[in-house]
């Protein structure tokens, strides 16, 4: 049997199945948050390894014994710190923390203004990856940046718990901006660039390993905690968004996966790095051996949330109160960003609403403007990323893809038919089909992602959700409205 375990956001999920893909077991442990009105939000990992314990130990139950490999799946971007003796020096700050966009927008002058280091170094760095984090640390804890010894991202954090190994692989290691997708190698000159060209930052960094390669086997004395076999190997993993694409079947061109969960994230495959890309696409490397272009919107479910609770509504609201509304809200235009955003680039940015009449101020047409206001962000960027080229299927994953009508809305303003896989964890999914490559690269017995996923991934016909001609018009006015308004409210972009 294979384990899948995805560190996210709020809470830690494991997922146990067998070769073909039966499940055999699911685990789940919720997380504390840190937040700060700064912007910050902090986690301690030993609350992941907390998590990590609770969600494996539900999920193996009495199988555990018979996992060869696992493999972990983490939320990108957040900076984990250990000191010479490998102990957590300080809470990890993560990826949806704001409180480093000065830090960012400061390194990014430093290294010569967006343009050259886009030219220079294939990626510019956004509030909320992990480089900017390390110059907050310098500016703001100078006694606990002299105690850096080793850098982390979650994921590594917890291989380096399970197995005592510290490494890093290339999906996870592309939302640092201190790596190049290009020649998957660390670029060390950025972080001279933050110590001052001591070269204690660079030294800092894991060695990277392939997807081919294991981290190593599982400590025995976590073997004995998790009840696990003591010869069960862990894979390389990788970020979330990486796992959830393995987990959607997107290691190959042609796939988009979108995930409506806290944030919004829209990618698709590719074997060579995308050319001419946008700034605001995140062009990552993927953890099934290509690249990944990416496009993450800080602002998603969580808004969707808020407003139904502001309302006094439910999720059981969402479907009639869009069925019954018309698209464009009747001119309610709302700019979701109440944590800021990453794409665009507005970690600074409040939410707004626009249009407001006698005719249109409805509770109705309040919480359809916001899940268009979501919804439009994340179609931005899928634009972004396929250069012009129309979508023709897209894997919808996250908390949002529950909801027929939102599903609906996608596939109407995109063209695009609209599936959803039947395991819901993507990301636990993906950790676990990479666990198996993992496992039979090193038996040799090597297989590929492509024919792994399309054994293991699924789609639920019932939620597919077929484009309708008819809307498309509409929803480009809307999508036109939305973009006019964000211009006028932030004429720099």
């Amino acid at each position: 049997m294979y384990l899948g375990i995805d560190c996210g956001t709020q809470g830690t999920k494991a997922l146990l199945i067998t070769e073909e893909g039966a499940v055999r077991g699911r685990g789940y442990a919720k997380h504390q948050l840190m937040e700060r009105p700064s912007g910050a939000r902090e986690q301690d990992p030993q609350w992941w390894v907390d998590a990590l314990r609770i969600s494996v130990s539900q999920a193996v139950a009495h199988h555990g014994a018979e996992v060869l490999a696992l493999g972990v799946s983490g939320q990108q971007h957040g900076l984990v710190i250990l000191d010479e003796n490998k102990q957590v020096i300080r809470p990890a700050k993560l990826w949806n923390d704001t409180e480093t966009a000065p830090q960012n927008a400061a390194l990014i002058e430093r290294l010569g203004g967006k343009a050259v280091v886009m030219e220079r170094y294939g990626i510019l760095p956004m509030t909320g990856y992990t480089v900017s984090k390390l110059l907050w640390i310098k500016e703001n804890e100078l006694e606990n940046f002299a105690r850096i010894r080793h850098i982390l991202l979650p994921h590594e954090y917890l291989n380096f718990w399970l197995t005592g190994k510290i490494c890093a692989e290339y999906g996870d290691a592309s939302g640092t901006a201190f790596f190049d997708i290009r020649t998957r190698q660390w670029i060390a000159e950025i972080l001279n660039e933050i110590d001052g060209g001591t070269g204690q930052l660079a030294a800092a960094l894991p060695p990277l390993v392939t997807v081919e390669e294991i981290v190593g086997t599982i400590r025995p004395e976590v073997a004995a905690e998790l009840k696990l076999s003591p010869a069960c190997v862990v894979s390389t993993g990788g970020g979330d968004n990486m796992m959830g694409a393995i987990g959607t079947g997107n290691v190959h061109p042609g796939v988009v996966t979108l995930s409506l969960g806290t944030s919004s994230t829209v990618y698709s495959y590719l074997d060579k790095p995308l050319a001419n890309i946008d700034p605001s696409v995140a062009p990552f490397c993927s953890s099934s051996g290509g690249w990944l272009p990416l496009v993450c919107t800080m602002n998603a479910t969580n808004v969707l949330t808020q407003t139904l609770q502001l309302l006094g509504k439910s999720v059981e609201d969402i479907d009639p109160i869009l069925a019954a509304t018309t698209v464009g809200a009747d001119g309610l235009t709302f700019l979701p960003f109440l944590n800021g955003e990453r794409t665009p680039d507005l970690p600074t940015a409040h939410g707004s609403l626009h249009g407001i009449t006698a005719t249109n101020y409805s509770a109705a047409n309040l919480l359809r403007s916001v899940i268009e206001g979501v919804t439009f962000g994340v179609l931005n960027g899928l634009e972004l990323i396929l250069q012009g080229a129309p979508a023709t299927t897209i894997q919808v994953i996250g908390g949002g893809s529950r909801s027929a009508e939102w599903r609906q809305m996608i596939a109407d303003a995109t063209g695009a038919t609209i599936q959803v896989p039947i395991e819901e964890e993507a990301g636990c999914l993906g950790a676990a089909i990479q666990a198996i490559y993992a496992w039979k690269s090193q038996q040799g017995t090597p297989t590929t992602f492509a024919a792994l996923s399309a054994h293991l991934v699924s789609v639920d016909e019932e939620k597919t959700a077929r484009p309708r001609p008819e809307n498309r018009a509409a929803y480009r006015v809307a999508q036109d409205r939305y973009n006019a308004v964000l211009k006028v409210q932030f004429p720099q972009l």
